[in-house]
């Protein structure tokens, strides 16, 4: 049977009752009243995948024009440049209709998010790369897809073309048409849908699944909480000042990026309430470790040894389990170095309340904090090298011997 043969099936199963959602074992009870669409189907998001793009990709790459394409994308990069010629026309044509802002998008609200990221991207920094990005190594459906895709052979590569979207997204003009993520966003739209029909190709992901089908509508949205809804919370937890209005504005670019992935408006939460509540249902009950998540955890670890974070192992280790917790500090094996604990526990939050102004007092720490974000920025975003972000290429197929 077919990956697209299989989710009719599983969304027969869905509408007839006779299935859940294997991801956290309950059925969906999130209610669609909490979306931007104030009303929904009831359809559970974890049978929901992306239609239209997915019987494309099917198609172009079984007709090997795969490397075609991503060689036709590479000059594809701002939001206003023309589509590239040389593209399928049913391709061409399907970006023709996705490669905008939906009409619910508001400039005002993501132009103020995007003076939100630069006024505080060193907290983001921190958060997206040791809080979400090792995060995703302990959910296990993520863990497994990344280590068994392409890109998880190369997590250099890999962890670049993560931070590739976030850096667009988190971008001054991101969203304007001299900015990169719209088309940055349906690039990653292009490689989820290869993924969704090269995956269950893998004996290795296809034998510890629990899903025949991955990166539903449900998945995505267990990464935006591991990503946007984790980090505002970890922000208010700080004490770092984020005001009604900046908030707002933050949720309101996730909302437009989980849009133009592909996540039904319905499913997409309307407030930050409403996004705690789906968090609370889709993500916290997951979390776990695996062999894959643990093997990639260290991958991503390791990439800081490539640049000199000013910093130890050890360090790095505690600032995992200062931003997580001891509970994924311990599944994923991060050996202790307490002197390094007690320094980020003491010193973090003087630094935060120094650099914005709460304090006039300067923590000894200061400049061992500062150094250390950026050496961390740059070690995770193009591979630590001196370009700014990393081309995003479709796959034509799955780790290698996978």
């Amino acid at each position: 049977m077919t990956n697209l043969s299989r989710r009719r099936a599983l969304s027969l199963g869905v509408a007839l009752g006779l299935v859940g959602a294997t991801g956290s074992g309950t059925a969906w009870a999130w209610p669609p009243a909490g979306s931007l669409a104030g009303t929904g189907t009831g359809t559970d998001p974890e049978y929901v995948w992306d239609d239209e793009v997915d019987e494309l990709l099917v198609s172009l790459i079984e007709g090997g024009h795969i490397p075609a394409v991503n060689r036709a994308m590479e000059s594809w990069v701002d939001n206003d440049d023309p589509l590239p010629t040389g593209l399928p026309t049913a391709l061409s044509a399907y970006l023709q209709k996705v490669n905008r802002l939906p009409s619910w998008a508001d400039r005002t609200k993501l132009a103020r998010a995007a003076d939100f990221n630069r006024r505080k991207d060193t907290y983001l920094f921190m958060l997206y790369g040791l809080g979400s990005g090792i995060m995703s190594t302990v959910i296990p459906r993520e863990a497994r897809s990344v280590y068994w895709s392409a890109g998880g052979a190369d997590m250099k590569d890999r962890a670049a073309k993560t931070f590739t979207f976030g850096y667009d997204l988190a971008e001054l003009d991101g969203f304007e048409p001299t900015g990169q993520f719209v088309v940055t966003a349906n690039k990653t739209r292009l490689v989820h849908a290869a993924v969704r029909h090269l995956l269950p190709q893998s004996p290795h992901w296809a034998g510890d699944a629990d899903q025949d089908i991955p990166i539903s509508n449900a998945d995505i949205l267990v990464t935006f909480h591991s990503l946007g809804t984790y980090v505002r919370r970890k922000l208010l937890d700080w004490q770092v000042p984020f005001d009604a209005e900046d908030q707002e504005a933050f949720l309101h670019s996730w909302q437009v990026a989980l849009h133009l992935l592909g996540v039904r408006d319905e499913y997409i939460p309307k407030s930050w309430a409403d996004a705690e509540a789906q968090s609370e249902q889709v993500l916290t009950p997951i979390l776990a470790p695996t062999t894959e998540g643990i093997a990639l955890a260290e991958d991503l670890l390791g990439l800081p040894s490539q640049v000199d974070l000013g910093v130890t192992r050890g360090f790095l280790n505690e600032f995992v389990r200062y931003v997580l917790s001891d509970e994924i500090g311990d599944w994923l094996g991060l050996k202790r170095d307490h002197a390094s604990a007690g320094l980020i526990r003491a010193a973090w939050p003087a630094f935060i309340r120094f650099r914005e102004g709460l304090t006039p007092v300067m923590p000894g720490a200061f400049y061992l904090f500062d150094q250390f974000v950026r050496a961390l920025a740059m070690a995770f975003l193009n591979n630590g090298s001196s370009g700014r972000t990393t081309p995003i290429v479709i796959p034509t197929g799955n780790r290698p011997s996978s």
